[in-house]
């Protein structure tokens, strides 16, 4: 390699990186394009009757998978307690269901949908406590 062109190549190889720190967003800008803005969050926590009994708890996930074919839902999770332990931990819930909604008005509709009804039909029997937390923006 010549010596000029390997100034060239070092010139340039310097432009491209600078070119991709200039385009990449800053972290603040990110974030806030992964925060969920303008949504309802609907989070329901469901404790099984029988907590180590393996087909309640499939029923109850099989039962939610159903739920999630309501259309004013935009996103949802099925979850379990992680592994996790510290004092403002409370993992003695069985199943998490976490939703997202375009409004309040979606998940007021949500709770009388057909679907959702035949849910809590078909389900009920399965848990002993429900906790449901929702939220907006702040």
């Amino acid at each position: 390699m010549k010596k000029e062109s390997r100034i060239k190549f070092i010139g340039n190889l310097g432009k491209a990186s600078l070119a991709g720190t200039v385009m990449t967003k800053p972290a603040s800008v990110a974030n806030k394009q992964r925060e969920l803005k303008k949504k309802f969050i609907h989070h329901v926590y469901f404790w099984l009757k029988n907590k180590g009994n393996a087909a309640d708890k499939a029923k109850l996930i099989e039962g939610l998978r159903k739920l999630s074919a309501v259309k004013t839902i935009q996103q949802f999770n099925i979850g379990m307690p992680a592994d996790t332990n510290r004092d403002v931990i409370d993992s003695s819930y069985s199943i998490s269901w976490m939703l997202v909604f375009k409004n309040g008005k979606d998940q007021a509709s949500y709770q009388t949908d057909p679907i959702h009804l035949k849910f809590v039909e078909d389900c009920a029997h399965l848990w002993s406590k429900v906790v449901v937390y929702d939220t907006i923006d702040v």
